[in-house]
């Protein structure tokens, strides 16, 4: 089976709808997929009714943002409850910060660049999570740069002097709140370096003492020391090992399946479910 169960549509930060991800996610020949919109569910019904339209296994996912100390950390959550109180609480406070810090740093950018806050809402569109990726396109969109990723290098990286940090729960207590609502934990490119700092051993330790159930350990933001490092801490761990593309449509490079979860991964993630 070809697995991958990390995606986004324009719900968040990717560029189809919910049902086109699940077209393009059966055209490449997967046989599951997950969406894993940035702090939001609000995909999943339209997600699902084209995956099982198509015959294609779908995974009802969050990509939860979170934070040890100043490390900004992404935390996917596999079928977590939707009415679950605590975590939705988290996800509402995390989207009202969201859409405040981005028009902070649209005052910033604009001073340097030609822009506005209603060129980032028309970028945006109906999606449920405003954030850099659309502050990006709106750049692109006026002229100042070519792609989204040539703008997250340029202006939007996490030491830029148009950053503005957002709230974001304690990782440790995003990872109960998902086990709570009876999701199961992975830990998104926790070895992405070139995004900003990435945690400790420790705090993987700890996290997997909390109830982290996975680390997605093959991702196209970790180099080889990092897959060597991250597959250790999964087995000294009992962690599961994932595998997944984090796909944006035409938002970024990265290509549907380009990297896979097991059968055996996916079978022991299943296990967990609450």
């Amino acid at each position: 089976m070809r697995i991958d169960l990390h995606t986004h549509s324009s719900v968040s930060d990717g560029t189809g709808t919910p049902a086109q991800v699940m077209r393009e996610a059966a055209a490449a020949g997967l046989d599951v997929v997950a969406l894993a919109d940035h702090d939001s569910t609000d995909g999943w019904d339209e997600a699902a009714a084209e995956a099982d339209r198509l015959g294609l296994g779908f995974v009802p996912a969050i990509e939860v943002s979170a934070r040890d100390r100043w490390v900004s950390i992404h935390m996917l959550a596999y079928w977590p409850r939707r009415n679950d109180a605590g975590l939705a609480e988290i996800l509402s406070l995390t989207r009202e910060a969201r859409l405040g810090r981005a028009r902070s740093m649209v005052e910033k950018i604009a001073i340097d660049y030609e822009l506005a806050w209603e060129d980032v809402v028309e970028q945006a569109g109906g999606a449920a999570t405003v954030g850099r990726p659309h502050i990006a396109d709106a750049l692109v969109a006026r002229g100042h740069f070519r792609v989204r990723d040539e703008v997250f290098v340029e202006v939007l990286h996490n030491s830029s002097p148009y950053y503005v940090p957002h709230y974001a729960p304690d990782v440790h207590d995003a990872v109960r709140a998902i086990r709570s609502a009876g999701g199961v934990p992975v830990f998104a490119h926790p070895g992405a370096h070139a995004r900003g700092r990435v945690v400790s051993d420790s705090v993987i330790a700890s996290l997997a003492a909390a109830g982290l159930a996975g680390l997605e350990v093959d991702h196209r933001d970790h180099d080889a020391n990092q897959i060597e490092r991250l597959g250790e801490l999964a087995e000294r761990h009992g962690l599961i090992r994932t595998g997944s593309s984090d796909y944006h449509g035409m938002g970024k490079l990265n290509r549907l399946g380009e990297n896979l979860t097991s059968e055996a991964a996916f079978e022991a993630l299943v296990a967990q479910r609450g």
